[in-house]
């Protein structure tokens, strides 16, 4: 009897050691503290990280001697981080020779909000000259990199269209080919890179936030984009230019990947990255999709819409993030994103057009709902989709079965395509 009461509890006390181990599926809490904020210097250990993983930037050994002896420019945010420092400060201490710092959309150190213009600087920290490339001045000129040997990119994307920064990568290699300086990528995971979905652009409505036929979620990292914009023949006149990648190990398209940075002032949650390729579309209609509050792109609503829905929340003034964002200090009546299971993105491979249509749908101001002139913070649902019949395809009350029926056979050839790019499984 005592054996067998000796096995009972030990039996028992292996259920309870293995059911408190098991952890339900995390949530995102308005409370609980965003999850991009890790302590920097935790970045840099193995035992934080998948075995083997390192991103390109981490791999200094590989590189620095590539820099030996050369006039460097960087072009960097503050996602381009080695261990719990930037890129910039990381290879000034090690004796890197950096001469100009150059800065997309939302700058260097990233205190900029979305669309705003930002004058050339010098970075207080270095010291060195910091060149804006966002507003009218998105190429380096001859004179901005006249003293550049080599052109370092290490900006994190998040592998869709409208993202802004693989626009600044085609320009910077088109601006390097035109005067014979070489790039040196510095290569990040993708943590849309699990699948490619969404409409592939119609030159017609090329923009600013969208130049290469490409769709929505194109499954690259920056440094597979490149090679697609040299292999395709994309950057101007043709040009190639001499591209180095420093390879992520370690890493899969599949691979979850959670940033330890912000990669801008309103993608600030991983709920938010992951629901930005589906919720940007929102900025192309008369709805706020969360500017001027802390869960940008993942909530969404009008005044117009009380009585049609419970969830509202009051846009406000925010400094850094949104200025003046739509309908501010109004209540809006929509849509709360913040608990949604965003495996579902994994499991369907898909972007979910289910919420356009329901907000269309439930809208007593249809005739308004597209409308960009309505206000200066609302942009064309064609530029942000890439194809013209989108809008008219929602208003007819087509299905979304339907509508991405429309993607092809665009989107099936451009899968094939992105094949000949790929540097990781």
């Amino acid at each position: 009897m005592k054996k067998l009461s000796f096995l009972f509890t030990l039996i028992f006390t292996i259920v309870v050691l293995t059911a408190c181990g098991q952890s339900p599926k995390t949530k995102l809490n308005p409370k609980v503290p965003n999850p991009y904020k890790v302590k920097a210097e935790d970045i840099d250990k193995p035992k934080n990280k998948p075995s083997k993983f390192r991103t390109g930037a981490e791999q200094t050994e590989v590189y620095l001697p590539l820099l030996k002896g050369k006039r460097i420019g960087m072009v960097v945010n503050p996602t381009s981080i080695i261990g719990k420092q930037t890129s910039v400060d990381s290879l000034v201490k090690r004796g890197v020779n950096i001469v100009k710092i150059f800065g997309p959309e939302h700058g260097f150190r990233g205190d900029a909000s979305a669309g705003v213009s930002i004058d050339d600087a010098v970075d207080a920290k270095t010291g060195i000259k910091a060149i804006s490339l966002y507003g009218k001045h998105n190429t380096p000129t001859k004179e901005d990199i006249a003293d550049v040997d080599i052109m370092i990119f290490d900006i994190q994307d998040v592998g869709v269209r409208f993202y802004t920064y693989i626009n600044t990568l085609q320009r910077v290699m088109e601006a390097c080919a035109r005067d014979g300086k070489e790039v040196l990528i510095l290569d990040r995971p993708n943590p849309n890179g699990f699948y490619i979905d969404g409409p592939v652009l119609d030159p017609k409505y090329k923009s600013g936030i969208g130049i290469q036929p490409i769709p929505i979620v194109h499954g690259l990292t920056v440094g597979e984009y490149a090679q697609m914009l040299n292999g395709e023949g994309w950057l101007k006149d043709k040009l190639k230019c001499k591209i180095t990648v420093i390879k992520n190990t370690g890493y899969t398209h599949d691979m979850p990947y959670v940033l330890p940075v912000n990669p801008s002032p309103n993608l600030n949650t991983a709920q938010s990255i992951l629901l930005y390729p589906t919720t940007c579309l929102f900025e192309g209609t008369y709805l706020n999709h969360g500017r001027g509050t802390m869960y940008p792109f993942t909530i969404v609503g009008a005044p117009y819409l009380k009585g049609k829905f419970d969830f509202s929340f009051t846009p406000k003034s925010i400094k850094g993030m949104s200025e003046t964002p739509l309908f501010m200090n109004e209540v809006c009546y929509g849509l709360d994103l913040r608990n949604y299971d965003t495996e579902n993105f994994r499991k369907t491979k898909m972007l979910n057009l289910s919420w356009i249509i329901e907000l269309y749908k439930a809208s007593p101001r249809k005739a308004d709902f597209f409308n960009n002139k309505l206000s200066a913070e609302v942009g064309t649902i064609e530029a942000r989709i890439g194809v013209g019949d989108f809008r008219q395809q929602i208003i007819d009350g087509k299905s979304e079965k339907e509508i991405r029926a429309s993607w092809e056979p665009g989107l099936s050839k451009y899968k094939l395509m992105r094949k000949k790019y790929l540097l990781y499984p």
